[in-house]
């Protein structure tokens, strides 16, 4: 995009605890303009709906923006929900299962979706938010110039943890200083937050280990299937 378009500037957001900014520093070395860490306590234990709020409000501060570009899914909750959601709240268009940018100009962009049995295309003016397939192309490798210029890049957190003389370093070279937003500085409301905002509650996780202890060979006749579901049902893998 940055390559097609003139005048691109391009922000990663995450969200998460202050280790999070490895995350940011990793994209700054693929070419990404400047990064932001959402870290705070208040922020811990969110479901969806607590997440997308953050989300929402960080990216509302940084407007007018163009396309938000989210994951389809976190590698947890699987739910596929909070990238959409964020569409909801900013109230604008939304491109699902996006695989590859077939066009992209100053005014609009074009999608191809990747579908359960087929593809899609799709245009959409901005502002929108698209979320990414894994059957997309990889990202951008590390480039060795920027790498060299952002591998001492820190967070405020990480910076505190520092002599006051690093931190001089550091006031030279403001561009290596990733900041760090909490609930104050995007104006979210405490009772949207964390455990407070998080309807979901999660009230026990159990480990299931599927172990083989011996084969049985069945056919496609219905007593056979209806002897499996039996099999699956009383050892609690199934119901």
């Amino acid at each position: 995009m940055k390559e097609q378009l003139k005048d691109v500037e391009v922000f990663i957001i995450t969200m998460g605890p202050p280790r999070a900014a490895d995350i940011i520093r990793e994209e700054l070395y693929r070419g990404i303009d400047r990064g932001i860490l959402l870290t705070d306590i208040r922020f811990a234990g969110s479901d969806t709906l607590a997440t997308f709020y953050v989300l929402s409000k960080a990216i509302q501060k940084l407007a007018p923006f163009h396309l938000v570009v989210a994951g389809r899914q976190a590698i947890d909750g699987d739910t596929a929900q909070v990238g959409p959601q964020v569409a909801e709240k900013l109230n604008i268009p939304q491109i699902t299962y996006a695989e590859s940018i077939e066009q992209i100009t100053s005014d609009q962009i074009t999608i191809k979706r990747r579908l359960e049995r087929g593809i899609e295309i799709v245009r959409a003016s901005y502002p929108v938010l698209i979320t990414v397939h894994s059957s997309a192309d990889v990202c951008c490798p590390r480039n060795a110039r920027l790498v060299l210029k952002y591998k001492k890049a820190k967070s405020i957190t990480e910076l505190q943890e520092e002599s006051n003389e690093y931190n001089e370093f550091y006031e030279k070279k403001p561009y290596l200083v990733i900041p760090e937003w909490g609930a104050n500085e995007i104006e979210a409301e405490e009772q949207w937050l964390g455990l407070n905002g998080s309807p979901t509650k999660v009230k026990k996780i159990e480990n299931v280990v599927l172990t083989a202890k011996k084969s049985i060979v069945l056919s496609n006749k219905d007593e056979d299937i209806d002897l499996l579901m039996k099999k699956l049902i009383e050892s609690k893998i199934l119901g």
